[in-house]
């Protein structure tokens, strides 16, 4: 069944310069689709007119079977005094509605016997039930705890609110809503990494369809069966996901560069060829021009075909400066608090030449401000830590600022990297800003193009230890593979600071882990750390579920079979009991945020063991 069509659409925000000119594609209900190009391609101008805030200029936009959408974007206002938990519970404004027609039947059937009414509420009462109207505590507690909404925080303001914030409260909003065709515009942007696995995880058991706007490529490869890049308008299709697309992109170009080339020399022949024709009709042979002029039109027809684009390749590279010594970064018993909330405290690490050490965690551990202690713009609670001598650092914030905004691009490279004006022009230019850009004020540049501007002076700098903090947090995907070229040459001693997963597993080879007050120091990739944490997983679980008895911890055979399935049967009866009490209490304490919250970890834990006794008990049966 086709969920979208999309058909020739067009849609223009000033005269004669369509930002959608010609748009065609379909989506197919239960694919996940990721929406790719450049900025100002029009992505979210697409997404507001599936959902209808904005109309198209021509084209038809078709949504089949009468399927709900939900957008996330830009962030709705709610009435005054709207907290979170208002928020939340408003996507099942639906179910509140049936179960309060429910209650007026209830009433109603207590005064007479009418059988329509008793045959009414039996059919919303069936329909409440497959909805889950029973479920919705359980529901809104198991998405807010995916997606980092504490019970403290469902209790505050809307308004009160982070932009980050607000965008998660209404991400969950949006899935507790439980739409037929999920829009999501970067979903991603203000999630840690815990809370962005969580949400892979719900869209890829996710029954509906998700079309995607992202610059996560670690969420793009993971989500997405089919990519759709918007170039000058028009829909270019890939059928897989971000890695399938880059390297079909790239097998794509590469042929028809070819055809590119191939028509190029034949062109030049024909023209030789045409050219010597016309000469000898003037020589005499008239009926040689028409031979020469079925050669121009060939060459009209092939000179129709455009060399293929490609992405400018950025070819910028940082100054080094050699490293002397073993000590690049040490931490001595370093701590920090903010009041009485303490941070991490007793971190002792060090930090030697060419490591380019990721620095991971939740959101709010204190990554950030750890790095803000070694550039000495904050000041450590106890313990010390130092850099090597011969160590020369650079350092990209989170959010950049410039002393001047009101200087241009021009003159802040003058006055912030003391170089020759050809040298900031030649600079600039590396990093993608040419022509008329680069008199634009600092100003007006966004986010992505601040951090690039600023990256761009970090390079002429002799580093040895560059330091980066969300490095790719407003960058689009072109930007962020420009900064990833830079890098790649650079061989000093690199620390930073992400959630880019894709980042981390491009240039990280040791992995700090800022976790409960500590740091966990791991030597290897993000894969191989990720792979390490999964079998510490398992191993814990097995610990955890392999009972023990007093003076021996050896694992036994079962003496025979028979009576090993008996008690795998047994076990199996018990957890299953176990499940039913645990739903029975939290229906009982659907009130109760935080005994629910409890019953929720426990249920799903318990729902992991019962999987582990399933697969023993059938093992068992399978060896009659």
């Amino acid at each position: 069944m086709i969920d979208i069509t999309v058909t020739d659409l067009k849609k223009a925000f000033e005269v004669k310069k369509n930002i959608l000119d010609g748009l065609s594609f379909q989506v197919q209900h239960g694919e996940r689709v990721g929406i790719l190009g450049k900025n100002g391609a029009g992505k979210t101008t697409l997404f507001r007119i599936l959902v209808g805030e904005i109309s198209e200029d021509t084209g038809t936009v078709a949504i089949g079977g009468g399927a709900r959408l939900g957008l996330i974007s830009q962030i709705p206002r709610y009435p005054a005094g709207t907290t979170v938990e208002d928020v939340l519970r408003s996507a099942h404004a639906r179910l509140d509605r049936m179960q309060q027609r429910m209650e007026e039947l209830a009433a109603k059937m207590d005064e007479n016997s009418d059988r329509r009414l008793l045959e009414e509420y039996d059919r919303l009462q069936e329909r409440f039930e497959n909805l889950g109207g029973y479920n919705t505590e359980v529901d809104i507690a198991r998405v807010a705890n995916g997606l980092d909404i504490p019970l403290s925080m469902r209790s505050q303001l809307f308004d009160s609110l982070s932009g980050g914030e607000k965008t998660r409260v209404n991400l969950a909003r949006l899935i507790l809503e439980d739409t037929d065709i999920l829009l999501l515009d970067e979903p991603t942007n203000h999630l840690d990494m815990h809370a962005t696995e969580w949400l892979e995880d719900y869209l890829l058991h996710f029954k509906g369809t998700v079309l995607t706007i992202s610059h996560d490529r670690w969420f793009l490869d993971k989500v997405v069966t089919r990519t759709i890049e918007i170039v000058h308008g028009k829909a270019v299709v890939y059928n897989g996901n971000y890695s399938f697309y880059v390297e079909e992109k790239q097998r794509r170009y590469e042929e028809q560069l070819k055809i590119y080339e191939k028509n190029q020399k034949e062109i030049t022949h024909l023209q030789e060829a045409a050219d010597k024709l016309h000469l000898w009709a003037f020589m005499g042979n008239d009926k040689l021009h028409k031979r020469a002029f079925s050669m121009e039109k060939r060459i009209a027809r092939l000179s129709v075909a455009e060399r293929p684009e490609k992405e400018r390749q950025m070819k910028a590279r940082f100054k080094e400066r050699a490293f002397v010594g073993d000590e690049v970064l040490v931490l001595d018993g370093v701590g920090k608090c903010y009041g009485e909330r303490r941070l991490y405290k007793d971190v002792e690490l060090l930090m030697e030449g060419g490591e380019r050490i990721a620095l991971i965690g939740d959101n709010g551990t204190g990554k950030s401000t750890l790095l803000k202690c070694i550039t000495g713009e904050e000041e450590l609670t106890e313990g010390r830590l130092w850099t090597g001598p011969s160590v020369k650092t650079a350092y990209l914030p989170q959010l950049v600022k410039f002393e001047n905004p009101h200087r241009d691009l021009v003159d802040t490279m003058l006055y912030e990297a003391r170089c020759s004006p050809q040298e900031a022009r030649d600079r600039l230019a590396s990093f993608g800003f040419m022509g008329e850009d680069v008199f634009k004020t600092v100003g007006c540049l966004s986010g992505g193009e601040q951090s690039r501007l600023r990256l761009c002076i970090l390079m002429g700098g002799n580093v040895n230890l560059l330091m980066l903090d969300e490095p790719t947090n407003h960058l689009d995907l072109n930007s962020r593979e420009w900064m990833e070229q830079a890098l790649e040459d650079y061989g000093e001693a690199l620390l930073f600071v992400s959630h880019d997963r894709w980042f981390i597993e491009k240039f990280a080879n040791r992995i700090w882990c800022l976790q409960d007050g500590k740091i966990e120091d791991f030597r290897g990739s993000f894969s191989e750390y990720r792979e390490y944490k999964r079998r510490q997983e398992e191993i814990a679980q097995a610990t955890k579920a392999r009972p023990e008895k007093k003076g021996d911890t050896r694992t036994k055979r079962p003496p025979n079979r028979e009576k090993a399935l008996k008690k795998a049967e047994a076990a199996v009866e018990k957890a299953e009991a176990a499940m039913a009490e645990l739903d029975a209490q939290i229906q009982a304490f659907s009130a109760d945020y935080e005994k629910l919250m409890e019953l929720t970890e426990k249920k799903a834990q318990a729902e992991k063991e019962l999987e582990e006794l399933y697969a023993a008990w059938e093992a068992l049966e399978e060896e009659a």
